[in-house]
This record gives C-alpha cells, sequence and structure tokens, in this order.
C-alpha cells in the first residue's frame, strides 16, 4: 500500500525564511500623519456605486474616500496638523 499524495499546508513556507522574518522588522513608512480605521454600514448598491465612481476616477476607494471627508471637513483653527 502506497502512502497518500503529500499536500501542501494551508499556507506555503517561504522560499527564504530569514528574510521573510526580517522583512517583518521593517517600520511602516512615516507619513507624518497617525491613521485610524473607519468602519460604516452602507447597503451592497451604494457599495457598488462608490467602488465604480472610484474606478472610473482611476483611485482605490480608500483614497477617494479620504479626499472626500477631508473636503467636506476641513481643519478648524486650533486642530492638529
Amino acid at each position: 500500500m502506497t502512502p497518500p499524495p503529500k499536500r501542501p499546508g494551508f499556507a506555503a513556507r517561504p522560499a527564504n525564511p530569514e528574510q521573510w522574518v526580517k522583512a517583518a522588522d521593517t517600520p511602516p513608512p512615516v507619513t507624518g500623519s497617525y491613521t485610524a480605521r473607519l468602519t460604516i454600514d452602507i447597503t451592497p448598491e451604494l457599495r457598488g456605486r462608490i467602488k465604480i465612481a472610484a474606478f472610473q476616477h482611476g483611485q482605490t476607494v480608500a483614497d477617494m474616500l479620504r479626499a472626500l471627508l477631508a473636503r467636506e471637513f476641513p481643519p478648524t483653527e486650533g486642530d492638529a496638523p
């Protein structure tokens, strides 16, 4: 009786484990500002319209929404830069 064929696990191991582990030590790029995740509930139809509009403008949904929010809620006097 032959053993069953060996299948790869859920995730493949990196070709160079040392480089993979060291890559995690690289700090994220500094953009000069802190970020936070914002979660909102929208209908699937609105989500689709937003994705199409972003695609038509050649940007990501996140970039488009950041610009929209910055435009609608400009900094006020005394706000941190």
